[in-house]
């Protein structure tokens, strides 16, 4: 059984885990905009797609994926610090 945390390391524990989780969610926001604004200066083809289509459509999805690790990462990292980690079986 984890040790007993007190109620203000819980709401810091929080607070650090918002904050992460709003600048995972503004990276994936820039992201999804900033792409598909800068991409519309790409005007070629790309096996018969637009290049931006292409980069907004795979592109993105390799920093999506690159958000969910770096956020499980750090989830785990927070909880191991702060005495609040999950036990395995």
């Amino acid at each position: 059984m984890p040790p007993a945390v007190s109620y203000p390391d819980l709401r810091a524990h929080w607070r650090r885990h918002l904050r992460l989780i709003l600048i995972l969610l503004a990276a994936g926001a820039a992201v999804s905009f900033g792409i598909s604004f800068f991409a519309r200066s790409l005007q070629f083809s790309f096996f018969g797609w637009p290049f931006s289509f292409w980069v907004a459509a795979q592109g993105a999805l390799f920093v999506y994926v690159a958000i969910v690790w770096w956020y499980a990462r750090r989830m785990e990292a927070m909880d191991l610090r702060d005495g609040v980690a999950e036990e395995e079986d």
